[in-house]
């Protein structure tokens, strides 16, 4: 419900907020449309075939993790980035386990220490992100309320002793 006073910018603001949200469900439902297809015809590829690998289930576990973060987004209006790391390991450790074995002595070596440093790096990433997220919380944690038009991001401080008055 639009207010009497509110000038032009905010209304703009509004309708392109409600446009982003629009353009947000179309391509998250297009992109969930596009993986259930594709998986659909992995599953098809692996019936055919008579028997699943274990390339096959691993790649069924990364449609599953898609569909698992867009289900999230569509739940709790927020894409989880450590989702995206869960996929990327998970695609990682695919290829350490099916392509990795294709390949020459030596180069299989420095492929084998470098898929490992990177799978060991983005395990990293995501203890660091679950840490900063307990200690310090999300921005969107500490907003009002959605229509809040500020992009402050409001992070407490380690001196933040309104929390400690509080209790």
């Amino acid at each position: 419900m639009a207010k009497k006073d509110v000038g032009i910018h905010e209304r703009l603001q509004g309708i392109g907020r409600e446009f982003v949200d629009v353009c947000h469900y179309v391509i998250l439902f297009l992109i969930s449309v596009v993986v259930v297809w594709t998986a659909g015809k992995e599953f098809i590829y692996i019936v055919q075939k008579g028997s699943a690998d274990l390339k096959d289930i691993l790649m069924l576990f990364i449609y599953l993790e898609l569909l698992a973060m867009i289900g999230i987004y569509f739940k709790t209006h927020r894409l989880p980035v450590q989702f995206l790391i869960f996929i990327a390991i998970t695609a990682l450790s695919r290829h350490l386990v099916v392509d990795v074995q294709a390949v020459s002595d030596y180069f299989h070596l420095w492929l084998l220490a470098t898929i490992s440093f990177a799978i060991l790096a983005l395990s990293a990433s995501i203890v660091i992100l679950t840490w900063t997220a307990k200690m310090f919380g999300r921005p969107e944690d500490y907003l009002d309320n959605q229509e809040d038009n500020s992009t402050e991001h409001h992070l407490p401080s380690f001196n933040d002793k309104s929390k400690d008055e509080g209790k």
